[in-house]
Formats: structure tokens, C-alpha cells, sequence
């Protein structure tokens, strides 16, 4: 009997005892049956662990809460973004086409005689040989066949060569077809320019029979001679390299085009002008510094000014 009890067999009842007591006193004081106590003590875990639970959630609740208000926040911000950059855009657009018209108003203050008709471009086709762009002006605007196109800096762009209610194609300097008589505006040179057929110079042009004589020099300009189709004196481009048709009795020149055909946004188009054809300027003699020599790259015989389609100017 004297081993009955161990030690730890006391110190258990004596807690129990003590806990039974504490239950007693609390139960007065708070007028809560021992059971409740006991129950409100093993579900006091639990209940801590549901409490955690739910702050967790109502925190994840209110990260979802505002992750979809800033969402929603973030699409209307970029709605409100992409506005402002159309409207940037637009801006831009305006300010390019101000500038040009601008440009033409100072253009067509020295040129009274021209009428113009101003358009944009909305299609391109461009090969090794042919090179034409699509306008949004038609026969509705007075354009016709056979008007010439330019920049607004008088700047030769091309030849008009078809042409419908509301649109319009021309032909561009650079294609192989266009020839446009054409005068060193320095010296009074005269001869033939044409695109799109100088090996390994595609983006130039070839101005040919020119005077075996005649003095060349580079970045002189090259200015149209006047026709009935191209009024006189409107630039076609700046001499870049010279030499000798094969031959040997002309020369020809290459030319860097004045108007930049692959970055044009909008050109214009002579409707009617005065037709101011003069005859050739007889050019002058000049014993400076020229263009040496390259290989050839042009015929001899002189031909009529020609349209892709025959015209003859």
C-alpha cells in the first residue's frame, strides 16, 4: 500500500484536484457550470485555430478585393493611355500636314499660274522595274492622265498614268518606264532621265546624251526641262556620279532623286499651269574641276519624252 500511490500518480491528482477547485471558483464568479468550463477549455484550441483561419481569409479576401479593383483601374488607365497616344498621333499627323501645306503655299506664291490638288497616298507596288503609288483623288478632283505629281517642295514625284472616280495611280520617278527631259540647271545641260534600271544603283536615277564635252559636277541639280506634261524648272534630283555611255560619244550622269518616294505621306497634283516651254539653255563653258568617268550605262540616241504609256511631251 505504501507503493500505491507513485509520485507522479500524486502530483496528477493534486492538479486535479487544484483544477477541480479553480473550475469551482470560476464557475461562482461567472455563473458558468463546471461542465461549460470544461467544454469552453477544449474547444479554446479549436476556436483559436478558426480565429487564425478566418483573419487569413478575410486577408486574402481583401488582397483579391483590391487586386481586381486595381485591375479594373489598371484597363481604364490604359484605355486612357492609348487615347491620349491617338491623339498624339493625330497631332503629329496635323502638324506633318500643316507644314506641307505650308510649304506649297510658299511653293505656289512663286508658281501663281499652278493649280493644285492635294492627296494622299493609300497604296504602293513597287518591283525591280516599276515603280507606281495609289492616291485617294480621282476624276471627281479634276485629276486626269498624264498630270504631273510633285512634292511640297516642287519636287518630282512622278506621272499620272491611271485614274478613277476616287483614286488615282502615278507612276513614280523611279520606275524604268518614266523618261523626263531634264536640264543641269549650273550649266544648261540637256538630256534624258529615267529610273530603275542602273545596276547597283536601284535608288537612283540616270540622266543620258549628254555632250561627250560637257562638264559634270556632283551635287549639281537637275531641274525639268518643260514640257506639255512636266512644267519647266521643277527639281528631279542632284548629280551624284558621271561617265560615258559605251560609246564613247555621250555621257551620262546618276542622280540622287530630290523627292524621298518610300517616306511620302501626301503629294500634290498640277492640274493646270501655263505652259512656259523655252528652248534649250546653250551651256556654258567651263573649264573647272569635273566628275571623273565610270563605266557606261546608257544608249545614244536621243529619244521624244515619253509617259509608261507612249505620251509623247
Amino acid at each position: 500500500m505504501r507503493n500505491l500511490f507513485s509520485t507522479r500518480v500524486k502530483i496528477i491528482l493534486v492538479l486535479a484536484a487544484l483544477l477541480t477547485v479553480g473550475l469551482s471558483i470560476l464557475s461562482g464568479v461567472t455563473n458558468t457550470t463546471v461542465a461549460d468550463l470544461a467544454v469552453q477549455g477544449i474547444l479554446a484550441p479549436f476556436r483559436a485555430t478558426a480565429t487564425s483561419l478566418t483573419r487569413t481569409a478575410e486577408k486574402y479576401y481583401g488582397y483579391m478585393f483590391r487586386y481586381e479593383a486595381l485591375a479594373a483601374e489598371n484597363e481604364v488607365l490604359e484605355a486612357r493611355i492609348a487615347e491620349m497616344e491617338d491623339v498624339a498621333r493625330q497631332a503629329d499627323s496635323v502638324a506633318r500636314e500643316n507644314e506641307r501645306l505650308r510649304k506649297m503655299l510658299d511653293f505656289t506664291a512663286t508658281h501663281e499660274d499652278y493649280k493644285l490638288v492635294d492627296a494622299y497616298i493609300i497604296g504602293w507596288s513597287s518591283t525591280d522595274w516599276e515603280n507606281t503609288l495609289t492616291i485617294n483623288r480621282g476624276t471627281t478632283s479634276g485629276i486626269q492622265e498624264n498630270m504631273c505629281a510633285i512634292t511640297d517642295n516642287g519636287e518630282v514625284v512622278g506621272l499620272v498614268t491611271d485614274v478613277g472616280l476616287n483614286w488615282a495611280e502615278v507612276t513614280t520617278i523611279l520606275d524604268s518606264t518614266l523618261e523626263i527631259s531634264g536640264t543641269i540647271s549650273a550649266s544648261g545641260y540637256n538630256g534624258m532621265v529615267k529610273g530603275g534600271y542602273v545596276e547597283g544603283h536601284e535608288t537612283l536615277l540616270q540622266m543620258n546624251y549628254l555632250p561627250s564635252a560637257a562638264i559634270i559636277r556632283n551635287k549639281e541639280q537637275v531641274v525639268t526641262s518643260g514640257s506639255t506634261v512636266y512644267p519647266r524648272g521643277l527639281i528631279m534630283g542632284s548629280i551624284v556620279d558621271a561617265g560615258f555611255a559605251e560609246t564613247g560619244i555621250a555621257k551620262y550622269a546618276l542622280l540622287d532623286p530630290a523627292a524621298e518616294i518610300d517616306s511620302l505621306e501626301q503629294i500634290f497634283i498640277i492640274t493646270e499651269y501655263t505652259n512656259d516651254v523655252v528652248a534649250p539653255v546653250a551651256p556654258k563653258e567651263d573649264t573647272a574641276e569635273t566628275t571623273e568617268p565610270t563605266q557606261a550605262a546608257a544608249e545614244t540616241q536621243p529619244p521624244l519624252e515619253t509617259g509608261p504609256e507612249g505620251y509623247v511631251g
